[in-house]
Protein backbone atom coordinates (compact mmCIF):
# COMPACT_ATOMS: atom_id res chain seq x y z
CA UNK A 1 0.00 0.00 0.00
CA UNK A 2 2.93 2.05 0.83
CA UNK A 3 4.13 1.86 -2.89
CA UNK A 4 1.16 3.28 -4.09
CA UNK A 5 0.10 5.65 -2.03
CA UNK A 6 3.09 8.16 -0.85
CA UNK A 7 3.73 8.10 -4.88
CA UNK A 8 0.51 9.34 -5.39
CA UNK A 9 0.25 11.80 -2.77
CA UNK A 10 3.66 13.57 -4.05
CA UNK A 11 2.18 13.73 -7.47
CA UNK A 12 -1.58 15.11 -6.57
CA UNK A 13 0.44 17.58 -4.94
CA UNK A 14 3.24 18.55 -7.67
CA UNK A 15 -0.17 18.87 -10.09
CA UNK A 16 -2.11 20.84 -6.96
CA UNK A 17 1.15 23.26 -7.20
CA UNK A 18 1.71 23.76 -11.19
CA UNK A 19 -2.31 23.73 -11.46
CA UNK A 20 -3.88 26.01 -9.17
CA UNK A 21 -0.67 28.04 -8.54
CA UNK A 22 2.25 28.10 -11.82
CA UNK A 23 -0.18 27.68 -14.76
CA UNK A 24 -2.42 30.71 -13.12
CA UNK A 25 0.55 33.11 -12.31
CA UNK A 26 1.66 32.42 -16.18
CA UNK A 27 -1.22 33.17 -17.34
CA UNK A 28 -1.67 36.16 -15.52
CA UNK A 29 2.10 37.63 -16.47
CA UNK A 30 0.64 36.72 -20.36
CA UNK A 31 -1.98 38.54 -19.91
CA UNK A 32 -0.38 41.79 -18.64
CA UNK A 33 1.53 41.93 -22.02
CA UNK A 34 -1.88 42.39 -23.55
CA UNK A 35 -3.51 45.93 -24.50
CA UNK A 36 -5.44 46.41 -21.34
CA UNK A 37 -3.10 44.67 -19.08
CA UNK A 38 -5.21 41.60 -18.87
CA UNK A 39 -8.01 43.70 -17.40
CA UNK A 40 -9.66 44.55 -21.10
CA UNK A 41 -8.93 46.70 -24.01
CA UNK A 42 -10.97 49.65 -23.02
CA UNK A 43 -12.17 52.52 -25.14
CA UNK A 44 -12.68 56.12 -23.60
CA UNK A 45 -14.28 59.31 -25.42
CA UNK A 46 -13.54 62.67 -23.62
CA UNK A 47 -11.65 61.16 -20.98
CA UNK A 48 -14.51 58.50 -19.67
CA UNK A 49 -14.65 54.90 -20.75
CA UNK A 50 -17.31 54.11 -23.27
CA UNK A 51 -16.60 50.21 -23.70
CA UNK A 52 -14.57 47.37 -24.04
CA UNK A 53 -12.66 46.90 -27.45
CA UNK A 54 -13.50 43.06 -27.42
CA UNK A 55 -16.94 43.18 -26.62
CA UNK A 56 -19.62 44.20 -28.96
CA UNK A 57 -22.52 46.95 -27.76
CA UNK A 58 -25.94 48.30 -29.30
CA UNK A 59 -26.17 50.74 -31.46
CA UNK A 60 -29.24 51.88 -33.08
CA UNK A 61 -29.53 55.42 -33.89
CA UNK A 62 -28.66 56.94 -37.43
CA UNK A 63 -25.39 59.22 -36.92
CA UNK A 64 -23.67 56.01 -35.96
CA UNK A 65 -22.52 52.55 -37.44
CA UNK A 66 -24.41 49.69 -36.71
CA UNK A 67 -23.01 46.53 -35.61
CA UNK A 68 -23.69 43.11 -35.97
CA UNK A 69 -26.89 42.27 -33.71
CA UNK A 70 -27.28 40.02 -31.24
CA UNK A 71 -29.25 36.67 -30.15
CA UNK A 72 -28.84 38.10 -26.26
CA UNK A 73 -29.35 41.67 -26.96
CA UNK A 74 -25.04 42.43 -26.14
CA UNK A 75 -25.37 40.69 -22.55
CA UNK A 76 -21.78 39.70 -21.91
CA UNK A 77 -23.17 37.38 -18.86
CA UNK A 78 -25.14 35.72 -21.30
CA UNK A 79 -22.80 35.36 -24.44
CA UNK A 80 -24.36 32.92 -27.28
CA UNK A 81 -26.21 32.33 -30.01
CA UNK A 82 -30.13 31.37 -31.09
CA UNK A 83 -29.18 28.17 -31.61
CA UNK A 84 -32.16 28.75 -34.61
CA UNK A 85 -30.94 27.07 -37.93
CA UNK A 86 -31.05 28.88 -41.22
CA UNK A 87 -34.38 26.77 -42.47
CA UNK A 88 -36.27 27.38 -38.82
CA UNK A 89 -38.67 30.25 -39.38
CA UNK A 90 -38.61 32.25 -36.50
CA UNK A 91 -34.98 32.64 -37.45
CA UNK A 92 -35.63 33.82 -40.94
CA UNK A 93 -38.57 36.52 -39.87
CA UNK A 94 -36.13 37.92 -37.56
CA UNK A 95 -33.93 38.15 -40.53
CA UNK A 96 -36.07 39.50 -42.55
CA UNK A 97 -37.27 42.29 -40.49
CA UNK A 98 -33.66 43.01 -39.94
CA UNK A 99 -33.20 43.37 -43.64
CA UNK A 100 -36.74 45.78 -43.54
CA UNK A 101 -35.14 48.02 -40.80
CA UNK A 102 -31.69 48.26 -42.17
CA UNK A 103 -33.91 49.26 -45.79
CA UNK A 104 -35.48 51.64 -44.28
CA UNK A 105 -32.59 53.27 -42.76
CA UNK A 106 -30.50 53.15 -45.15
CA UNK A 107 -32.44 54.63 -48.62
CA UNK A 108 -30.53 53.66 -51.42
CA UNK A 109 -28.93 50.69 -50.50
CA UNK A 110 -30.50 47.51 -52.21
CA UNK A 111 -31.06 44.09 -50.44
CA UNK A 112 -28.36 42.35 -52.20
CA UNK A 113 -25.98 44.86 -51.05
CA UNK A 114 -26.74 44.52 -47.77
CA UNK A 115 -23.61 42.03 -46.24
CA UNK A 116 -24.86 39.17 -43.93
CA UNK A 117 -23.30 39.95 -41.04
CA UNK A 118 -25.47 43.12 -40.53
CA UNK A 119 -28.35 41.19 -40.62
CA UNK A 120 -27.62 37.76 -38.69
CA UNK A 121 -26.09 37.79 -35.07
CA UNK A 122 -23.11 36.21 -34.70
CA UNK A 123 -22.21 32.77 -31.87
CA UNK A 124 -21.25 34.52 -28.84
CA UNK A 125 -23.44 37.82 -29.50
CA UNK A 126 -20.98 40.22 -28.59
CA UNK A 127 -18.94 40.56 -31.58
CA UNK A 128 -17.37 43.64 -32.01
CA UNK A 129 -16.24 43.96 -35.78
CA UNK A 130 -17.66 44.18 -39.03
CA UNK A 131 -16.86 43.97 -42.46
CA UNK A 132 -15.13 46.72 -44.57
CA UNK A 133 -17.94 46.72 -46.57
CA UNK A 134 -20.44 46.07 -43.62
CA UNK A 135 -19.11 49.58 -42.68
CA UNK A 136 -18.97 50.86 -46.14
CA UNK A 137 -22.66 50.09 -46.77
CA UNK A 138 -24.09 52.68 -43.87
CA UNK A 139 -21.39 55.50 -44.92
CA UNK A 140 -24.08 57.39 -47.09
CA UNK A 141 -26.46 57.64 -44.09
CA UNK A 142 -23.94 58.80 -41.51
CA UNK A 143 -22.40 61.27 -44.17
CA UNK A 144 -26.10 62.80 -44.95
CA UNK A 145 -27.23 62.77 -41.00
CA UNK A 146 -24.49 64.12 -39.96
CA UNK A 147 -23.57 66.54 -42.80
CA UNK A 148 -20.16 65.52 -43.92
CA UNK A 149 -18.59 64.14 -46.61
CA UNK A 150 -18.87 60.48 -48.05
CA UNK A 151 -15.08 60.76 -49.17
CA UNK A 152 -14.78 61.71 -45.25
CA UNK A 153 -16.59 58.73 -43.27
CA UNK A 154 -14.82 56.67 -46.18
CA UNK A 155 -11.46 57.53 -45.44
CA UNK A 156 -12.32 57.01 -41.55
CA UNK A 157 -13.55 53.58 -42.26
CA UNK A 158 -10.51 53.02 -44.12
CA UNK A 159 -8.21 54.03 -41.16
CA UNK A 160 -10.02 52.17 -38.77
CA UNK A 161 -10.01 48.67 -41.26
CA UNK A 162 -7.45 46.26 -39.61
CA UNK A 163 -6.09 43.97 -41.92
CA UNK A 164 -5.38 40.44 -41.05
CA UNK A 165 -2.92 39.22 -39.02
CA UNK A 166 0.58 39.08 -40.54
CA UNK A 167 -1.26 39.47 -44.07
CA UNK A 168 -3.10 35.94 -43.82
CA UNK A 169 -4.83 35.29 -41.02
CA UNK A 170 -8.58 36.23 -40.67
CA UNK A 171 -10.77 38.50 -42.77
CA UNK A 172 -10.18 42.35 -42.44
CA UNK A 173 -12.45 43.94 -39.74
CA UNK A 174 -13.49 47.08 -38.38
CA UNK A 175 -14.08 47.65 -34.51
CA UNK A 176 -17.79 49.43 -34.49
CA UNK A 177 -16.93 51.42 -30.89
CA UNK A 178 -13.27 52.71 -32.26
CA UNK A 179 -15.05 53.94 -35.12
CA UNK A 180 -17.86 55.23 -33.60
CA UNK A 181 -15.70 56.95 -30.98
CA UNK A 182 -13.64 58.21 -34.14
CA UNK A 183 -16.61 59.93 -35.69
CA UNK A 184 -18.01 61.66 -32.55
CA UNK A 185 -14.35 62.84 -32.50
CA UNK A 186 -14.50 64.01 -35.95
CA UNK A 187 -17.18 67.30 -35.00
CA UNK A 188 -14.38 68.91 -32.79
Amino acid sequence: MKTYLLPSLKLTLILIVITAGIYPLAIAGVGKLTPGHGDGETVSYKGRVVGYALEGQKFTKDEYFWGRPSAVDYNAAGSGGSNKGPSNPDYLKDVEKRIQDFLKHNPGVTRAQIPAELVTASGSGLDPDLSPAGAQVQVARIAKIRGLQIAEITQLVNEHTEKPMWGVFGPAKVNVLKLNVALDELKK
